[in-house]
């Protein structure tokens, strides 16, 4: 049963929520999962975090304190490629719909930009995501494998 929320994209007001969302909801931590580099997701793609509140928190603005956060989803969108990254769940609502409500969401949003197939980024060892994605239709490609090198620090 789907519980009664509203999903939006993110405002800069509720950096600090999105990232204790993360911290207790998601597995693993980014080189980008601070102030600084959510800020700057959000100045390049107002639109690709989109989070899910509440219903009884529509409306409620930032002299009133952020919203609840129930849930996110990074839907990146590169001109070329569509990938989704920090789909978490507090884990408190978890299995009422917010997840497959978020990746429809984030799905919308590729289609609307002429995106052609979604990929998303998902641990070796977060069996609790594999089953997720799973379930919502994703598959792993095992003849890839991701190459990373920081850039700062």
């Amino acid at each position: 049963m789907t519980e009664q929320i509203v999903l939006r994209p993110a405002v800069p007001d509720e950096i600090p929520a999105v990232l204790a969302l993360w911290a207790r909801a998601a597995k693993g931590t980014s080189i980008t999962d601070d102030e600084a580099g959510v800020a700057a997701l959000l100045a390049r793609d107002p639109d690709c975090l989109i989070v899910a509140t509440p219903a009884a928190t529509l409306g409620v603005n930032s002299a009133d304190g952020p919203a609840t956060l129930l849930g996110t989803v990074i839907a990146g969108w590169d001109g070329w490629r569509c990938h989704l990254y920090r789909l978490a769940v507090d884990p408190g609502h978890r299995r009422r719909g917010i997840g497959t409500a978020l990746l429809a969401a984030a799905e919308e949003r590729f289609a609307a930009l002429g995106g052609r197939r979604a990929d998303a980024m998902v641990l070796d060892d977060n069996a609790l995501g594999h089953r997720t994605w799973q379930a919502a239709g994703y598959q792993p490609q095992p003849q890839w494998s991701r190459w990373v090198k920081p850039l700062a620090g």
